[in-house]
């Protein structure tokens, strides 16, 4: 997790087709274009979220949007025939990437229409507007050209069970469900992941091909070779599902005072890029240098003004740790966001009424099991039936917690020990309760309050949030946002007693693992293991 990956290694899905871990169908965005097949993707490996892949951030001309570095003068070069035609970087994998963004939104959309016209006679107005929500709802649709039929199916299963729960839930609290035939949506529910999956195992054999009738490889030029370039240029390489070559690079030192791999090419000095450009007709540039060479990169960029290849420029993702980057328009100025929020807007408005729905849907469903919890806790051993913890919430602000009291002690001051196994402060019913988390059930209560959410880290207490700021870095970017009855850290290994710091690390890790790559869909998957875990886990005490 900690430390870059080799650079003859490569974990990411899209590298290695036959991984298949389960973390690895989590299909979330990351909001700067990945360049290696032109996809809006992410790429988890097994217990980690993190991506060992650089992301290449794509600029367009004079910087009037997003993070600007690509020419497309139309001048002539003063140096001869450096002026080629590099649309191939936004057009080239244009087809494929249509196809995998709007395989699912279609299939779904088509099931529906298709199965109202057989069964209802009609596409009446409310299955148009029905379709035409779900489409909105699922598009873009997730890239899953990279995994195996089997793990295709469950993430299948996994993207139409969580959006059918959202549409469920939305139709259950207005009423709108009673607008539809019974048999169409139940039908409907059934047969759209068995079309879906069918259509994804047909594009994944058919899209090699696909790339192949676009034209010969687009040729790539990366300028540096450093860590996250020979990254790059690796990862370029090991996915069928682009049509890029790496020609090479160019670098101002020598082959051994370089990072060099013998499998590229050391073209030539900065000095020598547009000759370079122009023998080996390169169409997409990478620029692959670390931000304290801006000089160096303004340079460069001055000397690329006379050519129409696409440039692109790739941070130092060993270096520079991005949460939810993405480029946008500030009162006319471009800028970069380094650490921000997933929760913004529509993924906002997503996350908050998931957690409304669901708590309600759970404190109903769970009512009775609450009352005999909590007479239980009042007659078996002295003390208040609920015991309210003082946390640190979102934006880092003091919030109050709700448990079912699990201790003959309700310690909440400075100085807090964690709890142990067999500590004598738990009390028989408590211990029952905290290993299968029922003591946590009142914190659905919170989040209708608005102060937590159903997945998110965990929250700690002040004093230990205290204590761990100091010696972890990055600590508190965990409270960008609400805090989780469950999280990515507790369903990988990291419930319970955190009694070194090696494990809070761990955890930590975990978390914003969490928010660099949430999605609704990653929501659902770690509420299905927290709730495997809840009758497998022997770490709580």
């Amino acid at each position: 997790m900690g430390s870059p990956p080799k650079k003859s290694q490569c974990r990411l899905p899209a590298c290695a087709p036959d991984d298949t871990t389960e973390a690895a169908l989590i299909s979330g965005r990351h909001r700067i274009q990945d360049v290696t097949n032109g996809d809006q993707t992410r790429h988890p490996s097994s217990a980690s979220l993190i991506t060992d892949r650089p992301i290449s951030v794509r600029c367009e001309a004079c910087c009037t949007e997003g993070a600007a570095l690509s020419d497309t003068s139309a001048s002539a070069s003063s140096t001869g025939n450096i002026h080629r035609d590099a649309r191939g970087a936004s057009s080239r994998g244009s087809l494929l990437r249509a196809l995998e963004t709007s395989l699912s939104p279609l299939v779904g959309v088509a099931c529906l229409w298709a199965l109202a016209l057989r069964m209802d006679g009609g596409i009446y107005t409310e299955y148009f507007l029905l379709g035409l929500g779900v489409f909105a709802l699922t598009y873009p649709g997730p890239s899953r050209l990279t995994l195996s039929p089997r793990a295709t199916l469950i993430d299948v299963l996994l993207s139409w069970g969580t959006t059918m729960g959202l549409l469920l839930a939305a139709g259950w609290v207005t009423g709108y469900m009673r607008a539809f035939s019974l048999d169409v949506i139940s039908t409907w529910t059934v047969i759209t992941p068995v079309v879906d999956g069918a259509a994804w195992f047909v594009l994944q054999r058919t899209a090699p091909a696909l790339v192949r009738l676009q034209g010969p490889p687009e040729r790539a030029l990366v300028v540096g070779m450093n860590h996250q370039g020979l990254a790059l240029a690796d990862n370029l390489g090991a996915t069928r599902f682009n049509n890029i070559e790496v020609v090479g690079f160019v670098d101002d030192r020598s082959r051994e005072r370089l990072q060099a791999d013998p499998r590229f090419s050391l073209l030539g000095r900065f000095d020598h890029l547009t000759e370079v450009i122009n023998s080996q007709r390169i169409s997409l540039i990478y620029i692959s240098l670390p931000m304290a060479s801006q000089p160096r990169i303004l340079k460069i960029l001055d000397d690329l003004k006379d050519t129409t290849a696409s440039i692109y420029f790739v941070p130092d993702m060993f270096v520079t740790d991005l949460i939810q980057s993405k480029p946008t328009v500030l009162c006319g100025v471009p800028v970069i966001s380094v650490c921000d929020t997933p929760f913004q807007g529509v993924n906002g408005l997503l996350k908050r009424g998931s957690d409304v729905v669901l708590s309600s849907l759970i404190l109903v469903a769970l009512a009775p099991l609450l009352l005999v919890i909590a007479l239980a806790v009042k007659l078996g051993s002295p003390g208040p039936v609920i015991f309210k913890q003082r946390r640190y919430g979102q934006e880092g602000e003091e919030i109050v917690v709700y448990k079912f009291r699990s201790m003959t002690v309700a310690e909440d001051g400075p100085d807090i020990r964690q709890a142990q196994r067999d500590d004598k402060r738990i009390t028989r019913l408590g211990a029952f309760l905290r290993k299968t988390s029922l003591d946590e059930l009142p914190q659905f209560i919170n989040v209708l309050q608005g102060r937590m959410s159903i997945v998110g880290p965990r929250p700690h207490a002040v004093a230990h949030n205290e204590l761990y700021r100091k010696l972890i870095k990055g600590y508190m970017v965990r409270h960008k946002v609400k805090p989780g009855i469950t999280g990515w850290a507790q369903v990988n290994g990291f419930r319970g007693e955190t009694d070194t710091l090696e494990k809070m690390e761990g955890r930590i890790e975990r978390d914003l693992d969490y928010l660099r790559n949430w999605s609704l869909k990653l929501d659902m998957l770690i509420i299905l293991k927290t709730v495997r875990l809840v009758f497998k886990d022997q770490s709580a005490f």
